[in-house]
């Protein structure tokens, strides 16, 4: 069972969410205080978060810039309004994937349910393989990136689209593929996330001046350059 920390300040609202999740097999765990949440994600293990954008004295976006830096668990942010400046906003500072209010249960529940699908099947491929090109060593057996032997906290979607991208090296990956297979799901009309995701990649490696390693082909997709290039 998946142990989830759902962070709202609408008590009403969490309580019938937190009902709904758990009857669907989640442990949730409430925090109306966006800071109480804070210190209980730099002291207990969760394997999501739902964040909410909404909030007095303290904003999903200042929450997750907060948590950025010292966590890499997975974030749901769960937006009012569905704006795209708010989507694009909250992918940039580390948000693994949102959903606009009012939402579907249905489509949380899947949501969530790929995002755990994903950090389940990247246990599994750390335990088997091995990657290492341009500088960027994906470790076996542990979730952690090396660039230029320096650790770097990607987070888990992001380690998850260089994981895809390197073991394609030198081949396109279509965004429907990276969508699949990074996100969980189909990629849709004029949804940004996978492009702000890699944007995010590429900021942390052009830190190390690792650049042009991931290009984008116009209307196909992803490529990660192969080690010979």
């Amino acid at each position: 069972m998946y142990k989830i920390l759902l962070i709202d300040d609408d008590a009403e609202l969490t309580q019938v969410l937190a009902e709904y999740l758990q009857q669907n097999n989640f442990l949730v765990e409430v925090e109306n205080s966006p800071v109480v949440a804070i210190e209980r994600l730099r002291n207990e293990k969760f394997d999501l978060t739902l964040l909410d954008v909404m909030m007095p004295v303290m904003d999903g976006f200042e929450v997750l810039k907060l948590v950025r830096t010292f966590s890499t668990v997975p974030v749901i942010m769960l937006t009012a309004k569905g704006e795209d400046y708010d989507r694009i906003l909250g992918l940039e500072l580390g948000a693994d994937d949102y959903l606009a209010k009012p939402f579907n249960h249905r489509e949380l529940i899947a949501r969530m349910k790929a995002m755990t699908r994903r950090v389940d099947d990247l246990s599994a491929f750390n335990q088997i393989h091995n990657l290492d090109l341009h500088g960027i060593r994906i470790e076996e057996a542990s979730q952690r990136a090396m660039v230029s032997e320096q650790e770097v906290d990607f987070t888990s979607t992001e380690f998850q689209l260089l994981v895809v991208l390197m073991k394609h090296a030198g081949h396109i990956v279509s965004k429907d593929k990276l969508s699949v297979d990074v996100l969980g799901r189909r990629l849709s009309a004029f949804d940004r996330s996978l492009d702000m995701h890699v944007s995010n990649v590429r900021k942390k490696l052009n830190a190390f001046d690792i650049e042009g390693v991931i290009k984008t082909v116009r209307g196909a997709g992803y490529i990660f350059k192969a080690e010979s290039e």
